[in-house]
């Protein structure tokens, strides 16, 4: 996965700032914030900083400490995820019942971590140094992925307090959406998956060929003016728009609009890690799950794009890496900036849904020991997004990252990016 050679000034300097990153995104929070578990698919805010701390001290120095002991037996048990190589864990969806260690207690648990990691890497030759620095490089971008969640539940928990809190930030600018543009693709003949150097994590491997047929894919996101005319139509109500597993969730879960939507007295409202404020049209639709993705696709008679078509447009559109990530602190997505007849919003806003299952590609195999729990044993039962999100960290995007998810999952910022292949579409 990590092959990037490391210098010992060089990966202490990252491995301080990652950890450094963490701990300011948990800075607005109370210790009473950081222990709250609001849902079973939210973890606590200290429990987040507790894991990735585990993870340095499970996977770096218990292989190379001298004398490694734990920091404390039981850390070992609360703060493993789902490693079952490495031993049993607590469960998950109760996480949120262990109020000790407390937030103060995770921090010093932290800090010894921290200056272990420093005193090993500091000692070690060159060879060693080699042997060791791919986990702890994987472990910068597992933690990065952990910064991501911290700020999706963070914004869950704070939902479900009536004070309705904000964590930081401004709210986005109003203003009215460019009219929906498309950019065509040709399609035939194309590669998909990581090349070269740099990180990436096992799943976006091996490079492959994939056939696709000439396309063409929405050059900004579904907005929330264009969701509200879905809603008004009758989009959760009609049950041709939608897949039958997502129609039980429409029914079961009383569904009627995106996650955080609330209606009062005929206004719609959408919770933000910037506060509650009512619904901007300009804005991209977000935490809105498969189904209602796919659904939406149906009602504007277009359709998702399979991850090979969104990797193989970014890259022929020569995209760089770069857009509402989390560097720009909006923590929520933002308008489109004007037609370029580009595609627009690729990196950062919300994930995207595509159509594609979570699959391994051809010729994959997982890496042996703990670490192959990693990606792997998850290709089953998810959906893959692209792109990152307002809360993704600028150097953990890519063109390649397969992030994934439930079809229902609703609390991830994701959103949705049509896609069509030249001829019209019949609805459901």
């Amino acid at each position: 996965m990590p092959t990037e050679e490391w210098s010992t000034d060089a990966l202490i300097r990252q491995f301080d700032n990652v950890r450094a990153h963490t701990e300011q995104l948990a800075t607005p929070l109370s210790p009473e914030d950081q222990t709250v578990q609001s849902m079973p698919d939210v973890s606590p805010t200290k429990w987040h900083r507790a894991h990735v701390t585990w993870f340095f001290e499970t996977f770096v120095l218990a292989e190379t400490e001298s004398g490694f002991a734990p920091y404390q037996d039981q850390y070992w048990y609360l703060f493993n995820s789902y490693y079952e190589s490495v031993g049993p864990r607590y469960s998950r969806p109760d996480r949120g019942l262990i109020s000790r260690p407390g937030a103060h207690e995770v921090g010093r648990y932290r800090s010894n971590v921290d200056d272990r990691m420093r005193d090993i890497v500091a000692a070690l030759d060159g060879g060693s140094l080699e042997k060791v620095a791919p986990v702890i490089e994987l472990g910068f971008h597992h933690e990065q992925q952990h910064q991501e969640l911290l700020l999706m539940d963070i914004k869950h928990v704070l939902s479900v307090n009536p004070m309705q809190p904000a964590y930081a930030g401004e709210p986005s600018e109003h203003g009215e959406p460019d009219p929906l543009g498309w950019v065509d693709v040709e399609g035939g003949l194309v590669e998909i998956g990581h090349e070269g150097d740099g990180f990436r994590f096992d799943n976006e491997e091996p490079r492959h060929r994939v056939w696709l047929e000439p396309y063409r894919l929405a050059d900004r996101l579904v907005t929330n003016g264009e969701w509200l005319l879905f809603m008004t139509d009758g989009g959760y109500d009609r049950h041709e728009f939608w897949l039958s597993d997502g129609w039980g969730k429409v029914k079961s879960g009383g569904w009627r609009a995106p996650s955080y939507w609330t209606e009062v007295d005929g206004v719609w409202f959408e919770h933000t890690l910037n506060g509650t404020w009512p619904v901007n049209p300009a804005l991209p639709v977000s935490h809105v799950s498969f189904y209602e993705a796919e659904a939406y696709a149906a009602w504007s008679g277009k359709r998702l794009p399979s991850e090979s078509e969104w990797e193989h447009a970014v890259v022929n559109d020569a995209q760089p890496v770069t857009g509402n990530l989390s560097d720009s602190q909006t923590f929520h997505p933002r308008a489109a900036g004007p037609k370029t007849g580009r595609l627009r919003q690729v990196f950062g806003d919300c994930w995207e849904w595509t159509s594609s299952a979570y699959h391994p590609y051809p010729g994959y195999h997982p890496p042996s020991g703990a670490i192959g729990e990693y990606n792997g044993k998850f290709m089953s039962n998810q959906m893959v997004l692209r792109g990152g999100c307002a809360l993704t960290p600028l150097n953990h995007a890519r063109s390649t990252y397969r992030n994934f998810f439930p079809h229902s999952a609703r609390w991830a910022l994701s959103g949705v990016r049509l896609a069509d292949g030249g001829a019209p579409v019949t609805t459901r």
